[in-house]
């Protein structure tokens, strides 16, 4: 019967739960927290629920919709699973529609915090291509279609969500790292966002995703230097170069502290990762050595930094 495996898991859920609610007596009772983790198939959701399950939460996958208001009351009496962390999303069918009403009362009963992870189409293509795994909407059509449906079917769960995250952008380690560094207890969660310094060319064209460009191709340009046209920004003697002006030290400078301005912004409007991106003719020299330096002055800062050097020669 096709209703079994659900009504299985279901009272499988509930007896565990059921065990943690009795608290020992005399124990501290930890701040109670529900983590609903959505979104698009392929975007990570796997990967997400298995950073909450390092991090200390009591993790259930694909948790039927009826069934959430009883695990949030059983989370809120137990003094053993106070933080817990679900995935509900597409494989739930029509029974997902009910869940933005039924959100409303679960946040007046236990603090709760919605994740939606999407990424583009191209990604998510890309996933499934890889994985050859079929979607959840059906293997008979094409991927493209049924990730159209998708976005429709869950268009009122991304406008509540507490935090989308584009995992466009991620790998399978990197989102778990940003996740973590997000939900571990406080320590420095303010300063949450992950930067990427991105060096290019221009020759090869602006990367898509860049948020902000940064021309440095008015720095005096080392290819120009016979020793240096085979090294990169990263050498020592083509770094040194290009700091010898002082235009370069004053760019870093203003850049630098511009930036260190603008992440708490972007941080409190709840962007998650900011793609900065400087370019020069070729990818090689300026861009490298500005990115690196730049880095350096953000990560001493406070921020998490990934440095990504596009067109330089490997």
């Amino acid at each position: 019967m096709p209703g079994m495996p659900v009504r299985k898991t279901i009272k499988k859920v509930v007896r565990t739960a059921a065990k943690l609610v009795r608290p020992r007596k005399g124990e501290h009772r930890e701040q109670a927290e529900l983590v609903i983790i959505t979104g698009m198939s392929g975007s990570g959701k796997a990967s997400a629920l298995k950073a909450f399950e390092d991090l200390g939460y009591y993790c259930v996958d694909n948790l039927p919709v009826e069934l959430i208001p009883r695990f949030a009351e059983l989370a809120l009496q137990s003094g053993e699973i106070p933080r817990t962390a679900l995935v509900v999303d597409v494989r739930e069918g029509s029974q997902l529609e009910k869940l933005p009403a039924m959100l409303k009362s679960v946040k007046r009963m236990i603090p709760t915090r919605v994740i939606f992870l999407e990424a583009s189409d191209a990604s998510l293509l890309r996933r499934f291509s890889e994985t050859r795994r079929p979607h959840p909407l059906g293997a008979d059509g094409p991927v493209r279609s049924a990730l159209t449906e998708e976005r429709r079917h869950l268009r009122a769960i991304r406008a509540i969500a507490d935090l989308v995250i584009d995992t466009s952008k991620f790998n399978v380690h990197e989102l778990r790292s940003h996740l973590t560094d997000r939900f571990k207890k406080k320590t420095g969660g303010e300063k949450s966002i992950l930067v990427s310094c991105v060096s290019f060319g221009y020759r090869h064209g602006v990367p898509d995703d860049a948020d902000l460009v940064f021309d440095v191709r008015f720095l005096p340009n080392p290819h120009f230097v016979p020793e240096f046209r085979p090294l990169t920004g990263r050498h020592p003697r083509v770094a040194k170069y290009i700091r010898s002006f002082p235009q370069t030290k004053e760019f870093i400078n203003r850049i630098s502290e511009l930036l260190v301005y603008l992440l708490p912004h972007y941080i409190r409007e709840g962007k998650s990762y900011l793609t900065i991106s400087f370019g020069c003719t070729g990818g090689q020299h300026r861009s490298v050595m500005i990115a690196e330096d730049v880095s350096k002055r953000l990560r001493k800062a406070g921020y998490k930094v990934k440095v990504v050097h596009r067109d330089s020669p490997k």
